[in-house]
């Protein structure tokens, strides 16, 4: 049940509302551009559907929506798990965690949301990019630090030491992926 009593589908959950966060299924031509005109003013609109967004952004911004995220790297503002589990999995590595919490995925999406505000939000800018990767070692320190406060890590360390330590193994994989590519050992990104 929903607090406005609306009954119905897609099209009618969304007349009139500010914001449409979808991971429903692959698109296009899940959500209709006819739909987006009828939400609120300066709608927001995530189609998170991979590897084709529920509908494309040019259309959701064609009627009217003012924020459009995506699933995709190759579009504005990506919506994607790859921007927290990296550096979640990192963190719990670098203290040798006995289990993920709740508290360290929140803490790692909190670290993100810094870090989006810090590079300046804008309306095509709305979180950091897969390719800004010095954000991965500050959510791997604050995930560490939540871990260790949580009392379920093996391993004792500094916010500071963590960060240096996710950044210098992420750097090495980096640089070794260059080589293998440099030599034609593994394939580059298309």
């Amino acid at each position: 049940m929903n607090h406005a009593g609306r009954t119905g589908g897609i099209p009618e959950a969304l007349d009139g509302a500010d914001v449409c966060i979808a991971f429903a299924r692959s698109g296009p031509g899940v959500i209709h551009p006819q739909w987006v005109a009828s939400m609120a003013q300066d709608a927001i609109v995530f189609a998170c559907g991979n590897p084709v967004p529920e509908i494309w952004p040019w259309e959701a911004e064609a009627a009217g929506a003012r924020i459009i995220a995506t699933g995709r790297s190759d579009f504005p503002n990506q919506v994607n798990n790859a921007l927290i589990f990296p550096a979640l999995f990192r963190g719990v590595l670098d203290v040798q965690a006995r289990t993920i919490t709740d508290a360290m995925g929140i803490t790692a999406a909190e670290e993100l949301a810094r870090c989006a505000e810090e590079h300046g939000l804008s309306e095509t800018s709305i979180l950091p990019r897969l390719d800004e990767w010095e954000v991965v070692p500050r959510q791997a320190a604050v995930v560490g630090c939540t871990a260790m406060a949580q009392g379920v890590a093996s391993i004792s360390a500094t916010w500071e030491d963590l960060r240096a330590k996710a950044a210098a193994i992420i750097t090495r994989a980096r640089e070794e992926t260059r080589v293998l590519m440099g030599h034609g050992l593994i394939p580059l990104p298309v």
